[in-house]
């Protein structure tokens, strides 16, 4: 892909940190990606650039940034859709920054060698930032099973060697020796980002604070959003946008917060997918597959729950679940007049009027979504249908959570994705199911409910035929579930749903 030209009005200061030194770039525009930066800029051509889209995890980098305690928290993201100014105030490390000044190898690149993970090499520094995140969580690369591995990794993509042997070096490096120079300081590093300047730069505003967010949106209402970058960026690189002013909302402290209360969790529009997931995968275990199916870990540690929100895509895979769940939004302005902050919430599915058009006003910002928590007596499961088991995007998700009271349905909350142009409720089933005995023929009869409740479209991912057949299928899947799949009366099962057993 051809480099974008750079403004020559363009005059903004970034600043990170990368081997521990202070690096400092003027004129860079709002809307260049970090991947521009680091391979046009600083030339560490070692972080590739493949399919631009946060798919493949060639381009991943790892960032560091100080949290409360004083520790360092690592993350492996994509740099080809991460805006570049995103990381001012931050930790970088390539894959260039690794090994020891005497050429001796990371552990995470020496197992890499050692277990044969390589052969074209075009995906290998992707793999070892990955596996150097990995190695900086687990205290050196401590405890890493087969499982983590494979999650952890899920976002990298590898066409020609195997995912067998870097799975190997994942489990292996831990057991390398780490050569003198190669161990990060973290007390240094942390004592260094603390000394590094705040942002110089009026067209990429990152507020520190929700007041100072919630002004700059009133003074600044036409500035584009962004939440982690996972979408803008594509915006950026794929379609070629062009944006003269950005608005992120991912440095404001009380937006990175997750608040426990009696009856809800509490979660800020700045915490990423994957302190989101921890939070709901802590109130409800159940979700732990489906959290580490959304994307891979470099876009959840990127994205954000609130931008996938206020995104509103109708395949985010987000939103089904939180509307199942019972979650709802509050928006946000600063009254001009007042000087204070205003605020109003709404039910999730209540934001929505359109294919990514919702009710926010040009000064409103999604600042929080809440999530009921879970009673004694709800079932709940939530299904993700898609042609890779990893990193790809639904076909059709649906969750379903249901509440029994003596062998009927008490409550009903359904929740579904790519059958509709936005995330929606599938309000006529629920009540096809409200108050009736849970058995085979009332999940017949909401069954053929669910089935013609959405008119889906046919497109890459699968046809409409397709979609709603297996809207259906997934209702008939949670009932026999829920049975232990004991419970099966094959003579009143459909085609389809043979085909979904089988």
């Amino acid at each position: 892909m051809l480099a974008r030209m750079k403004p020559e009005t363009s005059a903004q200061t970034l600043t990170f940190l990368r081997r521990g030194t202070p690096v400092t770039l003027a004129n860079v525009a709002p809307d260049r990606t970090l991947l521009e930066v680091l391979r046009e800029d600083l030339h560490c051509t070692g972080t590739k650039e493949g399919c631009g889209e946060g798919d493949c995890g060639a381009c991943t980098v790892v960032l560091g940034e100080a949290v409360d305690g004083g520790q360092l928290a690592y993350r492996a993201i994509n740099s080809c859709i991460r805006l570049a100014h995103s990381v001012q105030g931050l930790a970088v490390w390539t894959v260039e920054d690794l090994a020891a000044p005497g050429g001796e190898l990371h552990p995470a690149q020496e197992a890499m060698v050692q277990c044969h993970g390589s052969q074209c090499g075009f995906c290998t520094p992707g793999f070892v930032m990955s596996l150097f995140g990995m190695y900086q969580n687990t205290k050196g690369g401590q405890g890493i099973d087969r499982a983590q591995a494979q999650a952890d990794l899920s976002g990298n993509l590898c066409r020609c060697t195997g995912y067998r042997p870097i799975l190997d070096a994942a489990q292996q490096m831990g057991s390398l020796p780490l050569p003198a120079g190669c161990a990060v300081d973290e007390a240094a590093t942390v004592a260094a980002l603390k000394k590094l300047p705040a942002a110089q730069t009026d067209r990429y505003l990152r507020p520190t604070t929700l007041a100072a967010l919630l002004q700059a949106r009133a003074r600044h209402p036409q500035a584009q959003v962004v939440a982690g970058c996972t979408d803008v960026g594509l915006w950026v690189t794929k379609m070629h946008k062009r944006f003269g002013q950005m608005l992120d909302v991912t440095a404001a402290r009380e937006l990175r917060r997750v608040e426990t209360y009696p009856h809800h969790i509490a979660i800020g529009a700045g915490v990423t997918l994957t302190d989101a997931y921890a939070a709901l995968v802590s109130e409800r275990p159940q979700l732990k597959t489906f959290a580490q199916r959304f994307a891979g870990l470099p876009v959840r540690n990127s994205g954000t729950l609130g931008g996938n929100v206020a995104n509103g895509s109708p395949i985010g895979d987000s939103m089904p679940l939180l509307i199942a769940l019972g979650a709802s939004v509050v928006l946000m302005r600063w009254d001009t007049r007042r000087g204070q902050i205003t605020h109003r919430e709404l039910r999730l599915e209540d934001l929505y009027t359109g294919y990514r058009q919702n009710v926010m006003k040009p000064d409103e910002l999604l600042c929080w979504i809440k999530v009921p928590r879970p009673t004694a007596d709800e079932q709940l499961k939530v299904y993700k249908i898609s042609k890779r088991f990893d990193d790809d995007i639904s076909a059709v998700c649906l969750a379903i959570r249901l509440t029994l009271k003596n062998g009927s349905v008490k409550t009903a909350s359904i929740g579904a994705g790519g059958v509709a142009a936005t995330p929606v409720r599938a309000h006529q089933t629920e009540a096809a199911l409200q108050d009736q005995a849970w058995n085979a023929d009332t999940v017949m009869a909401a069954t053929a409910a669910l089935r013609a409740e959405f008119q889906p479209i046919s497109d890459m991912r699968a046809s409409a035929t397709y979609r709603q057949a297996v809207l259906g299928n997934l209702l008939q899947r949670f009932w026999l579930e829920s049975q232990g799949l004991r419970q099966i009366n094959l003579e009143n099962l459909t085609a389809p749903d043979l085909e979904t057993l089988a």
